[in-house]
């Protein structure tokens, strides 16, 4: 909130930055104690790092703390949420009094922090993400050509994490000078002692090693702290790392530097032993109720709609290289459009992007982790991340994807070579477990197209759609089924062939739909007439759209798919329609039941069980 001079923070300003720190463990006790649970010593452990953040480097205005002219921050060992609300609070975002309703149903101060509240861009609490936001919020600024810079706070105990080290190596490779890490190292985790203790020299060559300017200062020293958060301002072409040396529950003797005091409020008599150890009671008024939660969140921005795709009419495309088109027809209409790809971009195809608008595109190599987490940052910044990788890979992010949705974050991913009908790569790149992952998160859309039309319009549906996005690619190359005018809405699907004389509903989406309508070919020979559906929005799904087309075929249901049965197209289709309140007379599940392996896509498409062949089986059947 204030600029300091050249000859460093005068007496004054350490002394106000002390009580600073003092007023920020002690309501990080308070509330804690009347909540019944929290982490009052990682807090007090943080306090002068937080009030030295809050109070002296950062650009910050309470009354927009979100602005995308000020600087930014992120508490990245969420559980010391309390000590955030407590800054927060101090700098007038919200009454002091609000940080004594922590962990209530009616507060929006939750046990770790969420975007509900001003001044928090992600949710933290799964450790080890923060500084990937951070990286993604600096990365947006320099796009916006902003001075903004970004403070992360990181615990010692979730830098054992290996996505702390991905995104340390992303930011010193992108040299975003505008990242400054803080880091809590109170030696002291939920357990045990962590790692290293108070090794500090380990974590500064690590954070050197990946091209951070490290220093390690006396985190309890607040003109150690003020001077290192001036260094940290000065210092350009790299990230930087403050290694603060710290205690837990530093300030109270009973707890200070002591095990197994992590997640322990203290009770009422140990609280005004703290409170007294401290300097004596700060006056907090009874809080009045009124609450502080964000009105409203980041929406994608609006754009023109982009100039329609364009192929060679009869020739296959595959769905991933029309992701790709898709995001250079979107780069032309919206700037605010980023991609990342895990060293993939040659397989995903969003090296067009690339290719169109390099200072858009950034790679994110194998980490997947950062790769999500770093989307979420950018999200935050009001960018429109892509992020993409082989769908089997993006299971390592699954977690990053959860705490996406808890963030209320707009990111759009694409997971490539999806199913056995990538072929001879073998079982290791078989994504068969994607859909069911991304239906269970909350807001999400899966996206699952069978053509490169319905593959752009979608990836262009996903630029616009607030929530976790997640689009479904293939490897094979696919003839065109619909036209340059087609729309595909969210929710929805297509019947690309249908008659009166329909007996079965046969459900597919993406490579299965191509055989479904192969199977529908065959069988109007023998006198069977079928009804196929392109279900290309896995969720959500129209229930009740989907029933009347049922009905049409006296409920006869088959459904098939590249996954495993578990969670994927059949279950989302039964799911939607007994919401409906229809279920189907007949019903055949086709999906990948046994392992795969290495074979030609063909081969791999009939031998386990999805193919053209199979589908016919299945609709004798019951037909």
């Amino acid at each position: 909130m204030s600029v300091t001079s050249q000859a460093g923070p005068s007496a004054s300003t350490v002394s106000a930055i002390k009580e600073k720190a003092r007023r920020l463990s002690i309501l990080s006790m308070m509330s804690t104690t009347a909540a019944g649970s929290g982490h009052p010593t990682s807090c007090m452990s943080a306090a002068e790092l937080m009030a030295g953040i809050f109070f002296y480097a950062m650009k910050f205005d309470p009354k927009n703390p979100n602005s995308p002219d000020d600087d930014r921050f992120v508490l990245s060992k969420g559980h010391a949420a309390p000590v955030l609300y407590a800054a927060l609070a101090e700098a007038g975002v919200f009454p002091p009094s609000r940080v004594m309703t922590l962990r209530e149903f009616s507060s929006e101060l939750e046990g770790h922090p969420t975007p509900r509240i001003p001044g928090v861009d992600a949710a933290t609490g799964s450790l080890g993400q923060g500084l990937s936001v951070a990286a993604g919020l600096a990365i947006g600024a320099r796009l916006d050509k902003s001075p903004t810079r970004v403070y992360v706070l990181l615990g010692d105990g979730e830098m054992a994490e290996g996505q702390i080290w991905e995104a340390a190596e992303f930011a010193g490779h992108y040299k975003l000078d505008n990242l400054t890490v803080i880091a809590d190292v109170n030696a002291l985790g939920q357990s045990d002692p962590t790692m290293y203790q108070h090794d500090m020299e380990i974590y500064r060559r690590k954070f050197e090693a990946e091209g951070f300017a490290a220093e390690v200062i006396d985190g309890h020293d607040v003109p150690s702290v003020l001077a290192a958060l001036d260094r940290a301002k000065a210092t350009k072409d790299r990230p930087q790392a403050i290694l603060a040396r710290t205690i837990k529950g530093h300030g109270f003797k009973e707890v200070a530097g002591k095990q197994h005091w992590h997640g322990k409020p203290f009770s009422k008599e140990q609280l005004a032993e703290a409170i007294k150890e401290l300097g004596g009671p700060i006056d907090v008024p009874p809080d009045p109720g009124k609450s502080y939660e964000r009105k409203s969140l980041p929406k994608p921005p609006d754009f023109p709609a982009p100039a329609a795709p364009e192929y060679e009419v009869g020739k296959p495309v595959a769905t991933r290289e029309a992701y790709g088109f898709a995001l250079k027809r979107l780069g032309a209409v919206n700037p605010h459009i980023v991609a990342l790809s895990g060293d993939v971009k040659n397989s995903t195809f969003s090296e067009i992007f690339q290719n169109a608008y390099p200072d858009h595109f950034y790679q994110g190599y194998i980490a997947e982790q950062n790769l999500v987490s770093a989307a979420v940052g950018l999200a935050a910044r009001g960018k429109v991340p892509f992020a993409d990788t082989f769908a089997c890979f993006l299971s390592r992010a699954f977690d990053n994807v959860r705490m996406a949705a808890i963030s209320r974050a707009n990111i759009n991913l694409c997971g490539s070579h999806c199913g056995v009908s990538i072929g001879e790569d073998g079982p290791s790149q078989m994504a068969l477990e994607d859909i069911a992952s991304f239906r269970a998160i909350h807001s999400s859309a899966v996206l699952y197209p069978s053509d490169a039309m319905s593959a752009e319009r979608l990836t262009e549906a996903m630029a616009r759609r607030p929530g976790i996005n997640y689009l479904r690619t293939s490897r094979p190359k696919t003839r065109i089924l619909y036209s340059t005018d087609e729309r595909f809405p969210i929710p929805g699907f297509k019947v690309p062939c249908q008659s009166v004389q329909d007996e079965v509903t046969v459900i597919g989406a993406g490579i299965t739909l191509h055989e479904a309508l192969k199977a529908a070919d065959q069988l109007k020979s023998e006198g069977i007439s079928i009804r196929v559906i392109d279900l290309y929005c896995v969720k959500p799904i129209d229930g009740k759209a989907l029933a009347e087309q049922l009905n049409a075929t006296n409920g006869k249901l088959v459904t098939v798919e590249d996954h495993w049965p578990e969670g994927g197209v059949g279950e989302a289709v039964l799911s939607a329609l007994t919401q409906a309140g229809v279920a189907p007379s007949k019903y055949k599940m086709l999906a990948v039941r046994d392992m795969p392996h290495s074979g030609k896509p063909d081969e791999l498409i009939d031998a386990f069980g999805i193919s053209a062949r199979h589908i016919m089986d299945a609709v004798r059947e019951i037909a």
